[in-house]
């Protein structure tokens, strides 16, 4: 396995992935509290069969998978499935508008990370103290691959730069359900399992910068007074990261 990626913020002036203003151009938004998240859940849980609805462990890898697709996906195409894998339609009386508000706060926080290069938190909760780490990452996971099911147009991508990383992700899977991905298994037998948790998150947003280099190039910057450019200043190593329970 290559060694550690080093992640740097894009520039000012870079292409946002789905507006023309750019993610460090646009105004910050609060990050979501943990009753954000907890009232994201609840709302969730209020989606009743048929619809099959994601809960936000699942929500936070498939809004990263929806991010990491090489054009824009509107979020029409995508929201329906945040409340129903299939993307059937929710009652006329459920509070549609409070829960996509807050998914959709998720998403931008998610879009200015990815499209920054900077450090976040995924929302993977340790609600098991003897699940291992691959057992508490796994439904994350789901939700990035049920993204990629549902929008293949990252995995249509024939690039070996995105072989490793999406191995850092797939290996969390039953070998048995990656049957049809010799590659990336022959990949995944190579990497060592995660010794802790805080190192399988860690890969997980390693893996997601990693692919965002592929999918969502940043653009580089002339320097003042020469010719050619130079990526933007470089991001820090990232500081402690918190694992909710």
């Amino acid at each position: 396995m290559s060694g550690a990626h080093v992640w740097r913020p894009c520039p000012a002036d870079a292409v946002d992935h789905n507006s023309a203003m750019s993610p460090s151009q646009a105004p910050a938004a609060a990050p979501m509290s943990d009753a954000d998240i907890d009232a994201l859940q609840n709302l969730l849980d209020q989606v009743l069969p048929p619809l099959d609805a994601l809960d936000t462990m699942s929500l936070d890898g498939f809004l990263c998978g929806v991010l990491l697709q090489p054009q824009p996906v509107p979020p029409a195409r995508w929201l329906p499935h945040v409340t129903d894998i299939d993307g059937r339609a929710l009652p006329p009386a459920f509070p549609t508008a409070e829960l996509h508000a807050l998914v959709l706060r998720r998403h931008a926080e998610l879009n200015r990370a990815i499209a920054d290069r900077l450090w976040f938190d995924p929302w993977i909760y340790q609600l098991d103290d003897d699940a291992s780490p691959s057992e508490t990452v796994l439904p994350w996971v789901a939700g990035f691959a049920t993204a990629m099911d549902l929008f293949p147009a990252l995995m249509g991508i024939n690039d070996n730069e995105l072989v490793e990383p999406l191995a850092l992700l797939y290996r969390h899977f039953d070998p048995d359900d990656l049957e049809d991905a010799a590659a990336l298994l022959a990949v995944i037998d190579t990497l060592e399992p995660a010794a802790d948790l805080a190192e399988a998150v860690e890969d997980t947003v390693r893996s997601l910068m990693l692919m965002a280099d592929v999918t969502r190039p940043r653009k580089m910057v002339a320097l003042p007074g020469r010719p050619g450019t130079r990526p933007g200043p470089r991001h820090g190593k990232p500081g402690q990261r918190k694992i909710r329970r």
